[in-house]
C-alpha cells in the first residue's frame, strides 16, 4: 500500500509539474505593447526559415527537444501559448530570456539571427509536423 501511494505522489507530481510549465505565462505579461506588435522582417522567408532551424538545433534542443517537445524538464514549444505568442512576443523573449523559470537570454545572438529563430519557430513546416 505504502509503495503504491509513493508512485501516485510521484505521478502526481510530475504531472503537475508538466502542467505548469505548459501554462506558464509570465513572460507574456511583461512584454511591452511596442514590442509585441514588432513585426519580423523575415517571416515566410524560406531562407530565413531554414537558417533559423539550424540556429535553433545549435542553440535551443538542448533544452526544447529537437521536436520542440521539451528535453530534461524544460517546456514543449508545441503549445497553444507558443503558437499563439506574436513575432514580438517570441523576440522580446528571445533578447530578455525569463531566468526564473530557466530560459537565458540570447541578446547575445545578432538581432537577424534571433528573427531567424522566430521565422522559424512560427513557420508551419515545425507546426504541421507536430500538430
Amino acid at each position: 500500500m505504502r509503495k503504491g501511494m509513493g508512485v501516485a505522489c510521484l505521478v502526481f507530481g510530475c504531472a503537475a509539474l508538466l502542467a505548469a510549465a505548459e501554462v506558464n505565462q509570465d513572460w507574456l505579461r511583461k512584454v511591452p505593447a511596442a514590442e509585441r506588435a514588432r513585426a519580423n522582417p523575415y517571416a515566410g522567408q524560406a531562407d530565413a526559415i531554414a537558417a533559423g532551424a539550424r540556429l535553433f538545433a545549435d542553440h535551443c534542443a538542448r533544452c526544447h527537444g529537437a521536436d520542440l517537445e521539451g528535453e530534461r524538464g524544460k517546456p514543449s514549444l508545441r503549445t497553444e501559448v507558443v503558437k499563439n505568442a506574436t513575432d514580438g512576443e517570441i523576440f522580446w523573449l528571445l533578447r530578455n530570456g525569463d531566468l526564473r523559470h530557466g530560459m537565458p537570454s540570447w541578446s547575445g545572438l545578432p538581432e537577424p539571427e534571433r528573427w531567424e529563430v522566430v521565422a522559424f519557430l512560427k513557420s508551419r513546416e515545425w507546426r504541421e509536423a507536430g500538430s
